[in-house]
């Protein structure tokens, strides 16, 4: 399968080494049709499609392994996932479940999760537990929120409208007929009835349901859509909020990968290997060019990144490569510095205006199983102060992520990402240490473990995931999903420059590596759309 070859790294180290892998440098200029930057799994997914519909596709990662967010790293005898730890799209109708049958590929080994998250609220010691069962999660909530079942409810059938929507695999936002067309299709009396909260917000939703009142239910819903949205239910777009509160219940529900998450990535290389395409990992795209008379020059640095996320440490070899189309990964806000005089001033402004995506704090610990409170399920989260709310994610038993009788526990926190950056040494190693603390003592109350019984430990930083992504200040997560950026009213994966194409988690219908492969098959099939072509994905 097309791999890359792992490098050293400063503070991450790959999974593991794999045989026959593609180490081809672009040592010099090369053309293909499509260029796909970025091999997380929004760019995996894209490359393996279009490579199956036999367009000459090459995949260029900054990184020394594919996975991104979605990555996976070891130190020792523990595995660790590097961002995403659970899954959601296995079940019988769900994108990767669709996508995988289309590959000809086993799904990964994965179990249901039940319960799906625990959640504690600050100065509780009962968690509120998101039961895959609905009729468990209904009797859960009526006992934790009494008198709010109209507001589940109502977000119950926005889901449903919504699910269904996704399913018929729309475009979103149209900029052209075609895409028009295809959203067009995907419409139903249900979807233009769950239009109308367009624009509501989640905390809308509480209004008009009469529940705007109970404190204790937005805490817990702020929580939980800071998760997924980035944003808090007063400024969550109302549509997305609704299906991420219902994503832990069946017949959806989420997932917990036996192994790491790095097997949902390898399985995607089979895919793009199987067509032919191919990856060129340590390659960091650093300039766009339009090419007179149509088509794209990517230029860019070969070698790893170096402490700041950018290209130039060892190696740092040009390279060049012209493409007649481009599907970027990266986060919009990357563009500007991509394509310099090139980009659209209102495109720009536009781009601007949404402002940063958020950095992630994220602990990776071990510890002994039995020191650890075992009724919360593999993940909780925690309403805390400093650094802030945690998201807490523990290994199964036998999952290989950490010798018997020992876990690995995962705690992320979303913080901005810009400040870490341009600080000396001592006030940089001073703010981990203030964060680290901050995020042991959280542990501490949810699973009741002292920083001292961890066997491991460390903290990555945004500067370490700009290291990890190569994306500009280690943005992760895309843009919060408010309103005035969801669907219609998103950023196109079609950009006012022809041939250059978004995907990923700033494009519809957001973060998550679900969310991501449904963006993945939308552009791919505006692509192909463009050339005469229709993708179908096919059924087993």
């Amino acid at each position: 399968m097309p791999a890359c070859r792992p490098l050293p790294w400063c503070w991450l180290l790959p999974l593991t080494a794999r045989p026959n892998l593609d180490r081809s440098p672009l040592d010099r200029p090369q053309r293909c049709d499509v260029a796909v930057v970025g091999a997380g799994i929004a760019g995996l997914t894209a490359a393996a499609l279009l490579a199956g519909e036999g367009l000459e596709v090459v995949l260029l990662e900054a990184h020394s392994q594919s996975g991104g967010c979605a990555g996976t790293f070891r130190r020792g005898p523990y595995t660790f996932d590097v961002g995403a730890t659970q899954v959601a799209g296995l079940e019988s109708g769900g994108i990767h479940r669709r996508l995988f049958d289309h590959f000809g590929l086993d799904l990964p080994a994965a179990t249901r999760l039940d319960p799906g998250c625990s959640v504690q609220l600050a100065g509780e010691r009962e968690p509120i537990r998101l039961w895959r069962d609905p009729e468990r999660w209904r009797a859960e909530r009526r006992r934790q929120f009494p008198g709010s079942e109209r507001f589940w409810d109502l977000c119950a059938a926005l889901h449903g409208s919504n699910w269904a929507f996704a399913g018929r695999d729309p475009v979103l936002p149209p900029r052209n007929g075609w895409d028009l067309a295809q959203l067009l299709q995907a419409i139903r009396p249900a979807t233009l009835a769950s239009g109308l909260a367009s624009l509501a917000t989640v905390a809308d939703l509480l209004s008009v349901s009469g529940c705007g009142g109970d404190g204790r239910l937005r805490r817990f819903l702020d929580l939980q859509l800071k998760l997924y949205s980035q944003e808090p239910a007063d400024r969550t777009a109302a549509l997305y909020g609704a299906t991420v509160l219902a994503m832990a219940q069946g017949p959806q529900g989420l997932w917990h990968l036996e192994g790491s998450m790095q097997d949902l990535s390898r399985a995607l290389e089979q895919a793009l290997a199987a067509a032919g395409g191919a990856i060129h990992c340590n390659h960091r795209l650093m300039g766009l060019r339009p090419i007179p008379g149509g088509g794209w020059s990517l230029d860019g640095l070969q070698g790893r990144l170096g402490a700041d996320g950018h290209g130039g440490g060892q190696g740092g070899e040009p390279f060049r490569l012209d493409a007649r189309e481009v599907v970027l990964t990266l986060p919009p806000q990357a563009l500007k510095g991509l394509l310099g005089d090139a980009m659209p001033r209102g495109y720009d402004r536009r781009i601007s205006g949404f402002g940063d995506p958020s950095g992630a704090l994220v602990f990776y610990g071990a510890a002994p199983r039995e020191d650890l409170v075992q009724d919360l399920g593999l993940h909780g989260q925690l309403e805390w102060a400093d650094p802030g709310n945690l998201f807490v994610s523990i290994s199964r038993e036998g999952d290989g992520r950490a010798p018997a009788g020992q876990a690995t526990v995962i705690a992320s926190v979303f913080t901005a990402a810009r400040p870490w950056f341009g600080l000396d040494r001592a006030s940089y190693q001073a703010r981990k240490a203030q964060a680290l603390r901050g995020i042991q003592a959280g542990l501490t109350e949810l699973l009741g473990i002292e920083p001292q019984q961890f066997l491991h430990q460390e903290l990555a930083t945004p500067r370490g995931f700009a290291r990890w992504t190569g994306r500009p200040f280690g943005f992760v997560g895309g843009l919060g999903q408010q309103p005035d950026r969801f669907g219609p009213f998103g950023l196109a994966s079609r950009t006012p420059l022809p041939g250059l194409w978004l995907c990923g988690d700033g494009i519809h219908p957001g973060e998550g590596t679900a969310g991501v492969s449904l963006c993945a098959l939308m552009v791919a099939r505006q692509l192909l759309a463009g050339r005469g072509r229709a993708l179908r994905l096919k059924a087993n």
